[in-house]
């Protein structure tokens, strides 16, 4: 019953974010309801979505799927806080031709990185997750998180070729769908003020999460805690 559930939640989550896809469905709602109405309606929705997502997950049986090492602490440390990054830049700056909170039509430093920022921050994050967790659940959680990100990449691509025309590929030559592949091109990352305002957010809540019990009251678990008591597992030997 436990899997039924987590299933139907994330069912509904990617309902739920898929509707922003589809611009009739979403311009028809607006028109119904209002603009206020559907982002506050939204937004809650997602919410609760995502809540439930995450309850029915740890009501799952822990099933270990690997021998978890230090290298699994290592790789979620790595990844998850930059995805975090990712996100932040990917939403605070300006990027016509992905999802951004800033609709100026000149694309900002992110797109050095990648066009699609906060859709690979999402994959990083959870990626990191998996590595570190190496159970089921968090496989079906994370791994589900993960899929559903790179998926609406080529999505979003054909949405922007849509909107923007011509001059999609104007702005595109000048970065790649993949992290760092603009680099082969000759672009150079550079830095700009959403990306700082990004970096410094992202370490606060980095530092909150692992340092200041952030993660622990959020989640239940301490990921620095869990990463020491794996390694002196591993360094001291069997009796």
């Amino acid at each position: 019953m436990s899997l039924t559930e987590f299933l139907a939640a994330f069912a509904l989550f990617v309902a739920l974010h898929s509707i922003p896809a589809v611009p009739t469905i979403r311009a028809e709602i607006i028109r119904r309801v209002g603009r206020p109405v559907y982002f506050v309606g939204y937004s809650a929705a997602s919410t609760l979505a995502l809540i439930w997502v995450f309850s029915a997950a740890l009501a799952l049986d822990y099933i270990p799927l690997w021998e978890l090492t230090p290298g699994n602490a290592a790789a979620a440390f790595v990844l998850a806080p930059f995805g975090i990054f990712l996100v932040i830049a990917g939403l605070l700056s300006a990027n016509p031709l992905s999802i951004t909170l800033n609709r100026s039509p000149n694309p900002g430093a992110i797109t050095k990185i990648t066009r699609h920022p906060v859709l690979w921050g999402f994959a990083a994050w959870a990626s990191g997750h998996i590595a570190a967790n190496g159970d089921l659940r968090s496989l079906l959680l994370f791994g589900g998180f993960a899929v559903f990100a790179l998926g609406a990449i080529s999505m979003t691509d054909k949405r922007a070729k849509r909107r923007l025309g011509v001059s999609w590929t104007r702005l595109a030559e000048h970065t790649s769908i993949w992290p760092f592949g603009a680099c082969f091109k000759g672009e150079q990352p550079r830095l700009d003020v959403p990306m700082l305002l990004a970096g410094l957010a992202s370490a606060v809540m980095v530092l909150w999460l692992l340092f200041a019990g952030g993660h622990s009251a959020m989640f239940g678990a301490d990921p620095l805690a869990s990463s020491v008591d794996r390694s002196q597992s591993i360094s001291q030997p069997e009796p």
